[in-house]
This record gives structure tokens, sequence and C-alpha cells, in this order.
């Protein structure tokens, strides 16, 4: 009934999706969090958004729009008209962090690799050990295992420890990560526990103050100073796509016959976020 495929982000500039200034309390603003990883996540809402607005700029861009997305919400068409594509939210698969002398280390757990596993598994074919497999068949390293080309440092008793900006771990194995990275180059990376993601996520995030001044002097305007944060630089998310089958014989071409494009997503995009590469597979 469904065809499935999937999207790749890679966040080329800061990404902000989440709450706007002033929407929470001490005008903090928050990006959307999973709610058992508690790492950042960009609604499937907001993907299909941006989509559609992107191919309302192509030739027959209005009915396209509406035949692929569905009508915009209060139209009166609005509940008898489904949309041909559907989206699921997007997960984060690796986070880059700040790191004494590497000095970015890719980081992610298990369940984050589970996602992307289920989701990309059957179409995506990794080198494991010389032989070619899918990669739902090879199975998810542990906690704490580290990629071959990590920087660590060996203390007393053989033990390999990552030292990072608010912490360190120690690194119980390594082995090639490659298959993980949906470009398939291994990044230095590390795969932590599902417990310990959230805290480590939180450092990785890129923030920023930021106040409101007058139009006419340099002086703040009176509770005009708010803080946000956004996914940094080089993050990479993975979310799925459902495209029912129909009998017109059309193609879903949402970037006009490309796999990948640059798009803007989130807010903040006159400050310079939201910047990212947008690439399809399976259609």
């Amino acid at each position: 009934m469904y065809k499935k495929a999937y999207g790749i982000i890679e966040s080329l500039a800061p990404l902000h999706v989440g709450a706007t200034a002033g929407q929470e309390s001490g005008n903090l603003n928050l990006i959307f969090r999973d709610q058992f990883t508690q790492t950042g996540i960009i609604p499937g809402s907001s993907i299909r958004g941006r989509l559609r607005s992107e191919m309302r700029l192509l030739e027959n861009g209005e009915a396209e729009t509406n035949y692929w997305y569905g009508n915009e919400a209060g139209a009166e068409e609005s509940n008898n008209n489904e949309s041909i594509v559907k989206f699921e939210y997007a997960s984060i698969i690796w986070i880059p962090l700040f790191c004494p002398g590497q000095p970015i280390v890719w980081i992610t757990c298990r369940r984050l690799l589970q996602r992307y596993q289920r989701i990309a598994g059957d179409t995506v074919q990794v080198q494991v050990d010389g032989k070619t497999k899918f990669l739902k068949e090879v199975e998810i390293p542990d906690a704490y295992t580290g990629s071959k080309n990590l920087r660590t440092k060996s203390l007393p008793g053989g033990t390999k420890t990552l030292f990072f900006n608010l912490g360190f771990v120690t690194i119980k194995k390594t082995v090639d990560l490659s298959p993980w990275f949906p470009a398939k180059k291994e990044q230095p990376a590390i795969i932590v526990d599902d417990s310990d993601i959230g805290m480590i996520h939180d450092m990785a995030l890129y923030r920023q103050s930021r106040v409101r001044l007058k139009p006419d002097q340099k002086v703040v305007v009176g509770g005009g100073f708010f803080n946000t944060e956004a996914l940094p630089e080089g993050t990479i998310l993975v979310f799925p796509i459902a495209i029912r089958n129909d009998k017109s014989g059309k193609n879903w071409q949402p970037f006009n016959g490309g796999q990948s494009t640059d798009i803007y997503l989130g807010g903040l995009e006159s400050i310079g976020f939201g910047h990212c590469e947008l690439t399809l597979n399976g259609l």
C-alpha cells in the first residue's frame, strides 16, 4: 500500500526547530526534543511544510502541491484530500561535539542507531569484514565503542580515555563505524549509552544570547534579552517517508528531478540559521 523511502538531513549551519522568543519561560528558545533520548528532532510537519513551499515554486506548483501534500489546514477540502506523501519526525544519527585534540567527535547512542537501521536498513548496503551486507544485517556496536580513527589517551593498565569539553569517557573497544554514517565515510566517533546521550547532546548544542535594540539607538529594549539553542553544524539526521500507491502514474519529484538540494529548515533564518543539505533515498 505504501512505498518506503527516507531522507538524510545534514546541517550546514546551526539548526533551530522549536520555540521562538517569548514562548518559553525566561525567553529561552529551546529546540524540540525526543521524549526518550532527550535529543533534538525535527517534526514531520516542519519538513512537510518546507517541501510544500518549495514545490509551489515549480511549474504547475499549486496543483502539484495539493496533490502530493493535501490541502492546507483550514481549506474547505482539507478533510477530503489525504496527502500522498507522509513524513515522520527526523531524529539524530550523529551530532558533533568539540573535543580537545580532535577537534570534533561525532556522538550517537544505540537507540538512535536502531531507528536509523529500521528506516534505512533494507536499502543501504555496507562493507563489513570484506563482505557486502544490508545495514539491517549488521549488529549495532555496544555502548562506548569508538571509531578506529578516534584519538584517545592511554592510561595505566591500557585503558583508553576520550576527554571532551566537560568530562571524559572510557572507550571499551574500537571498530570500523563507517557503515553507520550515511556517506559511508568514517569520522572520529563514539557510541555512548542511551542514558548518557541526553547530557552529552546538551554539551554539543550551539547556544547564543541575543538582545533586541531600539530602532534608532543601540539601547536594549526592556525584556528584549533572550537565549537560543540549536543543533550544531554537521549534525546528521534521518526521517522516514511513506508514499501511498496511486494509480495516476505520477512520480513524486520535490526537487524537480534531483535527489538532493540545499534547503532551509526551522526558524531564525535571518541570522543564518537553518541551512541544510537534504538527500532523498529510495524513491
